[in-house]
């Protein structure tokens, strides 16, 4: 075992510490402001009219909440790939591998999402790449280099990341703000918001739903790429909170303008057949024409290339981490667990995610359709941190000087509000998410089999399946695409109520996990090492 945790500590070491506050924050609204603001807003205002105001209110919330969670986890234990190397240590194999798997696969859509968003833009001029609401056989082409090109800019160093992210964010925050000014002082027509059915025309629950299906949760969780490279962070307790309270109060603020811009500068007479029937390849831009804004067109296909591109540069980043953290946990091979000595940087990682990347394009070729898969998944692996907090606090892991005021409260509530988020997208987009549950389930098998984990890794972890399954059941039963047998708000509470219970039974669980085995966070690199 001490061969194996000295190699991993080792790889650790080779981590360069070179991040400060800005760099973080540049890696936040980086992740953050990517393709998510070129089309977010039509999506919601296309599900919920003006009630999607709501959801990126409740959205920003939950996101806010999340946001000070991981800001003690990373002050506690900074570790790059911390956010899948957390529940390891909280709750053992089985909860991590389950979180990890989802996380992984949450963060791999991500490059191809953004790569998807710039070609639909770019649709506008450069014919045969977008028909029929999704890529051609050439733009999927086009996307993967693309996606070869965010390796590239990754493979050099975590400086050069960084020098590059900086420059382009900053164009990044830019141009959407001059946008939602410029759309709301040339074309807003305030009738749109009370007109054409009202302000929730298809109802308060469907505003809910948009949360994670219009790419509300999309948008929002690129903060949590400052988590994963707080192992390369100069002052983690100075930088790590201050960073992400900055991107997610800047995002709120960004994305609420931007939603209404957008549903002010609609023109009325496309509202005939209600919300429902806006569309467009080019949502902000196509706006801009139809003002008679040329100009902020062509600024805005310009930077339809330049945000996505600078968001899946991060998450690339973030991504090769939280392989290279699931190499570590035992749950991945263990030839992902290298770090680059010369450029200081998870290069097999990076590379194998690529690869694997490149897969979602086929079954997925659209900005919405993988957003629809992935903002779900992204909720769900928030559950896992708010358990860490409190297990981390109870078992002296996270001492009283980095322990952040209100935690208490705001971990639990983050909790059961991800779970209402979850149970917000209605069954039929739930659904979709059962098929790579199951397979981390089965892959989890292969090793807790081939690994030899002692029964003990299971029990910390029974707490987060029953939970899936009692999302799954409500969503069957409920009033979100369910069956309706138990209707509004009641199916809401209950979600709440059990929610809340589930959570204290995690962190029962957690604690106990980890007083039993307190050398946890040291063994937790030999993968062959299990709870008895």
């Amino acid at each position: 075992m001490t061969a194996t945790v000295d190699s991993a500590r080792a790889e650790d070491a080779k981590l360069r510490k070179t991040l400060g506050y800005w760099s973080l924050v540049a890696t936040g609204l980086g992740s953050v402001i990517g393709s998510g603001w070129l089309f977010s807003a039509m999506y919601a205002a296309q599900s919920a009219g003006p009630a999607s105001l709501i959801a990126w209110v409740i959205g920003g919330v939950l996101m806010l909440s999340v946001a000070l969670v991981f800001a003690e986890l990373g002050i506690a234990h900074p570790e790059s790939g911390g956010l899948v190397r957390y529940p390891l240590y909280s709750n053992g194999r089985f909860a991590a591998s389950i979180v990890g798997w989802s996380m992984w696969v949450c963060y791999l859509g991500n490059p191809p999402t953004e790569a998807a968003g710039v070609l639909q833009y770019a649709s506008s001029y450069l014919p045969g790449i977008y028909a029929g609401k999704q890529l051609t056989g050439l733009g999927i082409a086009a996307a993967i280099v693309l996606m070869a090109v965010f390796v590239m800019v990754n493979y050099f160093g975590v400086q050069l990341f960084a020098r590059t992210n900086n420059t382009v964010t900053a164009i990044k925050v830019l141009i959407p703000t001059a946008t939602a000014v410029l759309l709301i002082a040339s074309g807003f027509d305030g009738s749109n918001i009370s007109g054409h059915g009202g302000f929730a025309p298809y109802g308060y629950g469907i505003a809910l739903g948009t949360i994670a299906t219009a790419g509300m949760v999309f948008a929002y969780t690129g903060f949590r790429n400052i988590v994963e490279l707080s192992g390369e962070v100069r002052h983690p307790r100075k930088h790590i909170p201050a960073a992400l309270v900055t991107t997610l109060l800047v995002t709120i603020v960004l994305y609420l303008g931007l939603q209404l811009a957008f549903l002010g500068a609609v023109p009325s007479q496309m509202l005939g057949g209600g919300w429902h029937g806006v569309n467009f390849d080019s949502p902000f831009a196509q706006l801009a024409l139809l003002l008679g804004m040329s100009w902020l067109y062509w600024t805005l296909i310009a930077d339809s290339m330049l945000s996505p591109s600078g968001s899946g540069i991060c998450y690339t980043a973030c991504n090769a981490r939280n392989s290279y953290g699931l190499a570590k946990n035992g749950f991945f091979p263990g030839w992902l667990r290298n770090v680059n000595e010369r450029w200081g940087v998870p290069t097999r990682a990076l590379i194998a995610n690529f690869l694997i990347g490149t897969l979602f394009l086929l079954p997925l070729p659209s900005w919405h359709q993988i957003v629809s898969v992935t903002g779900t998944l992204a909720v769900f692996t928030f559950s896992i941190g708010a358990v860490s907090l409190l297990v981390f606090r109870r078992t002296g892991v996270t001492s009283e000087d980095n322990q952040l005021r209100g935690m208490t409260v705001i971990a639990p509530f983050a909790f059961v509000v991800s779970a209402l988020v979850i149970y917000w997208v209605g069954w039929t987009d739930l659904l979709k998410t059962i098929p790579i549950v199951v397979a981390g389930l089965l892959w989890y098998a292969v090793t807790y089999l081939r690994q030899k984990h002692g029964p003990g890794e299971l029990r910390g972890g029974w707490w987060l399946i029953t939970h899936l399954t009692f999302l799954y059941a409500m969503s069957v039963l409920g009033s979100f695409d369910g069956l309706g047998v138990i209707g509004a708000p009641w199916d809401s509470l209950i979600v709440a109520v059990v929610s809340l219970a589930i959570y204290f039974w995690g962190t029962a669980t957690g604690t106990a996990y980890l007083r039993a085995h307190p050398n946890a966070m040291r063994q937790a690199d030999d993968p062959v090492e299990a709870a008895p």
